[in-house]
């Protein structure tokens, strides 16, 4: 089977030792801010499901016995040695393996689409719970510092967190270029920091150890019965943000991540797991010893002396506004691919570096993620009251990311759809039962992404359908263009010098701004392009591609730019660059339809769904910015559709 998918797989160059270093670095400030923050709360949440009616030693090595292995299956196994192989040329993440799935199957299957959409709305969800709760999470770590302590109330913790994520968000529009180079350095001394505090409890407590037996985990499961689903729920806290690992894939290639993983980001993960459970049994001995009650407690930072908890919490801080960086970027960057695969309406996109082409900016993106994020630190206040509202949206994107995996293995890399079948049905059955258990927690918070999720799904749905319809119409009611260029050549109309570009989505049909034209100028240019800019299914196509003309007679010809879902677009340059008919002094001139939307007597659409469609079309980004087309070369034409 391995053949198969080493065939058709993109394979990024070999780096040199210290190109690799370099890339390892950077993606350890990138990839994994996300999952390397996790330990703030995920043992600490988890372990609370299990003191709700008393823990024993027994809770706290299979609580920790859980978190070590879904470390090891679903990261390790899933994530960096199997997900990471079904690479759309370089590039990962959910819409990248709708695309692949969807090329595999001809673009025929409408799961592909739905599973797509599904894990892309989840993400969202993601997106503004990750730094809501990594950040609320630090702060609180004030609260150990006893010098501070008694002055952190509510007021303090909300305050300062929102203050912190302000200042995030407001950066965002200047680019976070120049402060990303400081990501990596700081990540190796947060990896570093907290594995050296997990090392210093372990030898306190070497026997913690045999939580790496999975019979711990097994005996948690069986002792707990159903109860065991909350703590289960509670434990996926510890994978949040494995996702990340393929969704860089483009900008750090397969092995940097992977080597950054198994050799320094996982053990420090587990040796400061395996810390917080020991420093755990050894309060819970303590007070067994003391007769008194046994309370859970923020592990993470009472691993620290005293000395040194004000700078860990400093660091903390630090960590988990890079943790959010990185998933306000990811957000930045499924928004560009899901506007370029035609799943949302065109968005304002700025670029923020010269140098970095994934340096992007969509100010509506970020403050829609802002306003979410200030709602939820507002209504949970505190970092275990949130907890329960975060792994649903990871579970079910993982869950998403698992049947496009399979699709991809069954359909692009021919691998037998019985014995994939067997190899995927232990992870999606983990995905499954992770996801059953967040599932339970829907009451306490879990609401949240799913309902963000929803209303991204509905948006999605609503201008995928719409844009469907409307190009229906347009095609009815149209005059097919060969017919028109026909007619056109047998009486022509005044003829005048220059090159009309009409961008259209359909070439087969006469573009309404070219009949407009017609009609009340009474006039023709001498050459006439229909331009179709269309996405491909992979994230680049080579600039000498990306042009294809072919003529309908001597006044008319179609033309196609193909762009990748991660490609800059510019039609301009593209035009100039492929043809020097467009080159010309003066350049082309571009005619573009501004269509008006309007309810037909015979609706096609919902009435809910014709005003959302209707609201999200007029909101769209102008076209000529975004296909970087200068306002004094664009002639603009409105038309009427009917839906």
């Amino acid at each position: 089977m391995q053949e198969h998918g080493q065939d058709l797989g993109h394979e990024p160059p070999a780096h040199s030792r210290k190109a690799l270093f370099a890339l390892t670095l950077g993606a350890l400030g990138v990839v994994y801010g996300d999952i390397g923050t996790s330990p703030l709360y995920a043992f600490h949440d988890a372990l609370a499901q299990a003191t709700k009616t008393g823990a024993s030693e027994g809770d706290v090595m299979g609580v920790l016995s859980l978190a070590l292995w879904s470390l090891i299956v679903i990261v390790t196994l899933k994530y960096v040695f199997f997900l990471m192989r079904a690479d759309n040329n370089g590039e990962g993440g959910v819409l990248s393996l709708m695309a692949l799935a969807s090329r595999a199957t001809g673009g025929k299957w409408v799961v592909v689409v739905v599973l797509g959409a599904a894990g892309a709305a989840l993400f969202y969800g993601d997106a503004i719970i990750t730094p809501a709760l990594s950040v609320l999470s630090a702060v609180e770590g004030l609260k150990t510092v006893p010098a501070v302590a008694d002055d952190m109330t509510l007021t303090v913790i909300l305050t300062t967190t929102l203050a912190i994520l302000a200042g995030l968000f407001v950066i965002q529009a200047r680019g976070t270029a120049k402060v990303a180079r400081l990501f990596g350095p700081v990540c190796i001394l947060w990896f570093v920091t907290i594995g050296g505090l997990g090392l210093w409890h372990v030898i306190q407590v070497p026997e913690v150890v045999w939580a790496l037996s999975p019979t711990k985990a097994f005996w948690l499961l069986e002792h707990r019965g159903f109860g065991s689903l909350a703590i289960l729920g509670a434990v996926f806290l510890t994978v949040t943000g494995a996702e990340a690992l393929i969704a860089d894939m483009g900008h750090f290639g397969r092995k940097p991540i992977q080597l950054g993983w198994v050799t320094f980001v996982w053990p420090t993960l587990t040796l400061n797991y395996l810390g917080q459970g020991a420093l755990a049994l050894a309060t819970m001995r303590a007070h067994q010893a003391a007769g008194t009650p046994f309370t859970n407690d923020p592990w993470f930072f009472l691993m620290a002396p005293e000395a040194m908890r004000a700078p860990l919490v400093v660091l903390a801080g630090i960590a988990t506004v890079i943790a959010s960086q990185a998933v306000i970027t990811g957000a930045f960057s499924l928004t560009q691919q899901a506007v370029a695969l035609g799943l949302v309406p065109r968005l304002t996109i700025r670029q923020t570096s010269a140098d970095q082409i994934g340096q992007i900016y969509i100010p509506v993106v970020n403050w829609m993620v802002f306003a979410g994020v200030v709602l939820l630190v507002m209504a949970f206040q505190t970092s275990e009251s949130m907890a329960a509202a975060y792994g649903i949206a990871v579970t079910g994107t993982m869950v998403v990311t698992s049947c496009l995996a399979y699709i991809v293995a069954w359909k692009l890399w021919k691998w037998n759809p019985w014995a994939t079948a067997l190899l995927f049905i232990p992870f999606l059955t983990v995905d499954l039962i992770f996801f059953g258990a967040n599932i339970l927690r829907v009451v306490d918070g879990g609401w949240v992404p799913l309902l963000v999720a929803a209303i991204a799904g509905t948006v999605m749905y609503t201008w995928t359908r719409g844009r469907r319809v409307a190009l229906q119409k347009n095609s009815e009611q149209g005059v097919p263009m060969d017919t028109l260029a026909a007619s056109m050549a047998a009486r022509p109309p005044t003829l005048v010098d220059g090159v009309a570009v009409f961008l259209t989505q359909n070439p087969e049909v006469a573009p309404g701004a070219l009949l407009h034209n017609l009609k009340h100028n009474k006039a023709l240019h001498r050459s006439n392009v229909l331009l179709s800019v269309t996405t491909e299914p992979r994230p680049h196509v080579p600039p000498e591609e990306r042009l294809c003309v072919s003529p309908i007679n001597d006044r008319f010809s179609r033309a196609s730019l193909r762009y990748g879902y991660m490609d800059a677009v510019d039609v301009p340059k593209d035009l100039s660059a492929n043809d020097p008919v467009f080159s010309k002094r003066g350049g082309a001139s571009f005619f573009v339809g501004r269509n008006a939307i309007r309810r037909a007597s015979t609706p096609s659409l919902p009435k809910w769904m014709m005003l959302l469609f209707s609201f999200l079309y007029r909101n769209a980004a102008d076209p000529t910015a975004y296909f970087c087309i200068p306002p004094n070369r664009v002639v603009e034409l409105g038309t009427q559709i009917e839906l």
